[in-house]
């Protein structure tokens, strides 16, 4: 170690997200005098085995308030790194792992430990006149550009439970570039407002990640206008523009009951109706990924989705929480073969990381992802790139929370000119043959 990389200070203070929310931003300091700075994003629709935020209650803010998780980044936390050298990301982070003393991270903060962890990370690279992107990349990897995943209508948590389906994404699977897949992405999202539009609905409502956000009559007529639009945008379904869906279906599983209550449709359908019924999906539309198709703990029908629907990218959020142990679970019951990771739901960079390489080194494809309640921070697209997860979900081409993300991988893109590389539809677990 460097005595210049020798972490000094944490300062830290409350800060908004995109829903107007409180969160914690946090600014690391080094003996050298490098400095990085963080603010972390928060989730809607949280599952129950993630970190667990610190929220103050209270009157303030409705008890969405962080000042405490802010004091605790700036005392507790600040004291567990003081002197540890910063571009040692894995001592840091189990510093503030034992620090906090909690599996969730739930006494002092996910949160909180977040924001430090990433500004470590910021400050380390700052210090080695690195861009993020090759400081996080470990080794002789090259940075990789991932294919996104774009937000055009939503529903659920997200959009007021227009429809029940939280995401209706485009999956840009013909583009050779970032920067064209894009675009491809924000000519399908005009072209779906137009047939939106023309059907009768109104598309000034923008959902929390930027997405439309229509009272539709079904989920299926979410589906319909979404290829309607891709065809409309001069594009071949399938071949140059593909279908993902977040399901998010612990939102409306009753386990009580076993079932899944779909609001939109006036139903109430098991695991094995829904897995039928989005197997049917596939077989109409060009559907490539399919994001927590069934509730988070139904890990036997896990598995029979992913035998029923093997053509297809099958995604769990929910049911993985970017947790080590339960993506080793989901590999040996073969319950998905795609992990999102979310470096929120498990509190520092070493273990998210950790989630990468692990899902990885089984074969499985990595979708990076951000939270409908992000900040205007970018370091998630420096993630991406430097950890080579293949796809990125960040949200819609709109709302400045999601374009700092696409504004700073075309930035990372333009920087490495011919030597950029772009993940491309092979990043797709399987590669999926849609229509």
């Amino acid at each position: 170690m460097s005595s210049g990389s020798a972490i000094q200070d944490v300062f830290a203070w409350e800060a908004l997200d995109s829903r107007g929310t409180p969160t914690v931003a946090a600014q690391v300091s080094l003996a050298g005098g490098a400095e990085g700075t963080a603010i972390v994003p928060s989730g809607a629709s949280t599952g129950a085995h993630e970190a667990r935020e610190l929220r103050d209650g209270g009157e303030r803010y409705g008890g969405r308030g962080v000042r405490e998780a802010v004091a605790n980044a700036a005392g507790e936390l600040a004291d567990a790194v003081r002197g540890l050298d910063a571009e040692d990301q894995a001592a840091v982070d189990a510093a503030l792992r034992a620090c906090d003393g909690h599996p969730a991270l739930a006494r002092l903060g996910a949160n909180a430990v977040l924001a430090v962890s990433v500004a470590t990370a910021r400050a380390a690279a700052t210090a080695a006149a690195a861009p993020l992107y090759r400081f996080v990349a470990g080794g002789d990897e090259k940075p990789l550009l991932p294919m996104p995943m774009v937000n055009i209508i939503s529903g659920g948590a997200h959009a007021g439970r227009g429809v029940d389906v939280q995401d209706f994404l485009v999956v840009p699977v013909g583009a050779t570039s970032f920067r064209e897949a894009l675009e491809v992405a924000w000519r399908v999202r005009a072209a779906t407002a137009q047939v939106v539009e023309a059907a009768g609905h109104r598309v000034a409502l923008v959902a929390d990640e930027g997405g439309l956000g229509p009272v539709l009559p079904s989920n299926r007529a979410a589906l319909e206008f979404l290829a309607a639009g891709i065809e409309r945008a001069g594009y071949q379904a399938g071949t140059d523009a593909a279908i993902a869906i977040d399901v998010a279906a612990t939102q409306f599983f009753s386990p009580s009951t076993g079932e899944y209550h779909l609001a939109a449709d006036d139903r109430r359908v098991s695991a094995l109706e829904l897995v039928a019924e989005m197997a049917s999906w596939c077989k109409e539309f060009p559907i490539v990924s399919i994001e927590d198709i069934l509730a988070e703990d139904e890990w036997s029908h896990w598995s029979e989705a992913s035998r029923e629907l093997s053509g297809i990218q099958l995604l769990g959020d929910d049911l993985f929480c970017t947790d080590v142990r339960r993506v080793e679970r989901g590999i040996a019951e073969r319950a998905a073969n795609a992990v999102l990771v979310k470096p929120n739901q498990t509190g520092t960079l070493s273990d998210a990381r950790a989630v990468v390489d692990l899902a990885r080194g089984a074969g499985m494809a990595t979708v990076l992802s951000a939270r409908s309640g992000e900040t205007e921070d970018d370091w998630l697209a420096d993630l991406a790139v430097g950890w080579r997860t293949g796809q990125i979900k960040v949200g819609s081409t709109m709302r400045s929370e999601r374009t700092a993300k696409w504004n700073r991988l075309l930035g990372i893109e333009a920087r490495l000119g011919s030597d950029a590389a772009f993940a491309g539809r092979a990043a797709l677990a399987p590669i999926a043959t849609a229509g």
